[in-house]
C-alpha cells in the first residue's frame, strides 16, 4: 500500500497521519477479540530529526555543524 502524505505537521518526529493510521489498526483488533490488557505497547516505526534554523536563530541558539549533519531535515 502506498504511503499518502497529507502534509500533516510533525509530532515528536513522526507524521500525525501515520500515527492515527497505526492507532486505528491497533484499536480495530479489540472488537475482533483481542484483549486490551494483552496488547503490546507499540513504538513509532520512524523518527525524523528535524532542525529549524530560523526558529533557532530567533531564540539565539547556535546549532553546531556536526549536529546539522546528523539531521534528517534542516528547515532554513
Amino acid at each position: 500500500m502506498a504511503e499518502i502524505n497529507y502534509q500533516y505537521p510533525k509530532v515528536n518526529g513522526a507524521e500525525r497521519y501515520t500515527q492515527f493510521r497505526r492507532a486505528a489498526a491497533y484499536m480495530d483488533k479489540i472488537p475482533k477479540g483481542a484483549k486490551p490488557t494483552e496488547r503490546p505497547v507499540e513504538q513509532p516505526l520512524k523518527v525524523e530529526f528535524a532542525i529549524n534554523l530560523k526558529a533557532a536563530k530567533q531564540i539565539g541558539l547556535t546549532i553546531p555543524p556536526n549536529v546539522l549533519v546528523r539531521a534528517d531535515r534542516v528547515i532554513r
